[in-house]
């Protein structure tokens, strides 16, 4: 056991779990998807499928623009997003979600669905439902701070 501060612990837990779910994840999508690619498709389900800009979604994903270019590119050439001219500046992109992209986003879920059990299999569905709200406001705090 370590004397290490509980919420440097919190983190140490939430970065493991991380890393391991996100192999595992990425392990069962399809075919020429990757994690960063769904993460940017549900990004836009979540958000109501409002379309952004190169800039705003590299912001949110904490990426240089060029990395998050090199996705929305391969993304593009797949037909999951589509890359227009902004109406309000001429000069800038906005991306938003194809009805293709919206179906890979579903092939992606179906494809992880049988993971989703693993969860089960160390916390009660009363555990999982006490812990989502608390996650969700050290999300929102974290997401805060960064700005």
């Amino acid at each position: 056991m370590t004397d290490d501060p509980d919420a440097f612990r919190l983190f140490t837990e939430i970065g493991i779990i991380a890393q391991l779910s996100g192999t595992l994840f990425a392990r069962h999508l399809p075919k020429g998807m990757t994690p960063a690619q769904f993460t940017v498709l549900n990004h836009f389900v979540r958000l109501g499928h409002k379309s952004r800009s190169p800039a705003q979604l590299a912001s949110a994903f904490q990426l240089t623009r060029p990395t998050m270019t090199s996705t929305l590119s391969r993304m593009r050439q797949n037909g999951l997003i589509e890359i227009s001219a902004d109406p309000a500046d001429g000069r800038a992109k906005l991306v938003s979600l194809t009805q293709k992209g919206r179906e890979m986003r579903q092939k992606c879920l179906a494809a992880i669905e049988p993971l989703l059990p693993l969860a089960a299999t160390a916390l009660s569905e009363d555990e999982i439902a006490t812990m989502l709200p608390k996650l969700a406001k050290l999300r929102a705090l974290l997401d805060k701070a960064r700005d």
